[in-house]
């Protein structure tokens, strides 16, 4: 039974009451939120079905005695089991969208979400955007977001993971979607054929074995398949640079998030010339190549897969 603090009554009191939890134990915060206090209202609102932007005048209401015990519980669980909160609420927010989470994906907080907003301008006008493929899906947040946010592109979900396309899937029938996005099995293109995209769009597993050992517990709650990409996180990065260019239209493009991994690509692809993306709600380690940069490094990219 989770502690029952006295005096605890209103929304805002178990805010408070979360946060000082989180703090004193110590918890990372990197799953959506920065700070103890958002990652305690994101888990007590939610746990009440009720929206993040909630008016900060219903803060003050009362909780049932139910409510209070539940509330306990799922801090309680935050700060011994140092599980994310979404895990703990079963959902997460990207670009503006909620998604369902389970242990089986990657909690969403992608900077690729900042560009899924703006229709992958100006990197490629929208209009001449008419198919998207999401490669390492997870949750389908990014793929989902792009149908989302592009009314007129039909979208492929891709994953080698039965559990979390279940996740995916369930995501696109909760944006009511399944009439442009297709979920697809497959070991990044080997289950595509000779399908064609003018965007792809990728975070695969990036995180090489030295980072993935330090990360705090939090991560270690996540599916190791979404977050290790081998000893220097470049595994699967480098066989999508490899493939790439066979499947997108003339004049597309490939956006592929690799995090802390960017300095070991640079070192092993010195010529490429990457566009590294800035993103203005921060996020860092995201690149750009056009089609025809893939097709004009492509000698590279095999040596760098044979080495």
């Amino acid at each position: 039974m989770a502690e029952q603090p006295d005096g605890l009554i209103s929304i805002q009191d178990f805010v408070r009451w979360g946060a000082s939890r989180f703090n004193a134990a110590g918890l990372h915060f990197g799953h959506g939120t920065d700070n103890a206090i958002d990652e305690a209202a994101q888990l007590v609102l939610s746990s009440l079905r009720l929206d993040p932007g909630l008016p900060a005048s219903f803060r003050d209401c009362r909780l049932t005695p139910a409510e209070r015990v539940r509330i306990s519980e799922l801090i309680e669980r935050r700060v011994v089991e140092r599980v994310p909160a979404a895990y703990l609420i079963g959902r997460a927010w990207f670009a503006g969208l909620e998604f369902l989470v389970d242990e089986h994906v990657l909690v969403p907080r992608s900077p690729i979400a900042e560009l899924v907003e703006a229709g992958f301008d100006p990197w490629i006008d929208a209009e001449r955007i008419g198919r998207v493929l999401d490669l390492c899906t997870g949750s389908g947040c990014i793929g989902i977001a792009a149908a989302a946010y592009l009314p007129d592109v039909d979208v492929d979900l891709v994953d080698i993971s039965p559990e979390a396309l279940a996740i995916a899937r369930r995501n696109v029938e909760r944006h009511k979607l399944e009439d442009r996005v297709r979920v697809l099995e497959s070991d990044l293109f080997d289950g595509l054929g000779s399908h064609r995209y003018d965007v792809i769009v990728s975070n695969p597993p990036y995180v090489s074995r030295a980072e993935f050992d330090g990360l705090p517990a939090e991560y270690h709650n996540e599916p190791r398949l979404g977050l290790l990409g081998g000893e220097d996180g470049l595994d699967l990065v480098i066989r999508i640079l490899d493939e790439a260019s066979r499947h997108l239209n003339e004049g597309g493009i490939l956006v592929l998030e690799v995090g802390n991994s960017a300095q070991f690509l640079d070192a092993r692809l010195p010529g490429v010339p990457f566009t590294w993306l800035e993103f203005e709600r921060g996020g860092e380690g995201v690149f750009l190549l056009t089609r025809e940069q893939l097709v004009e490094y492509q000698s590279q990219f095999e040596e760098a897969l044979a080495s």
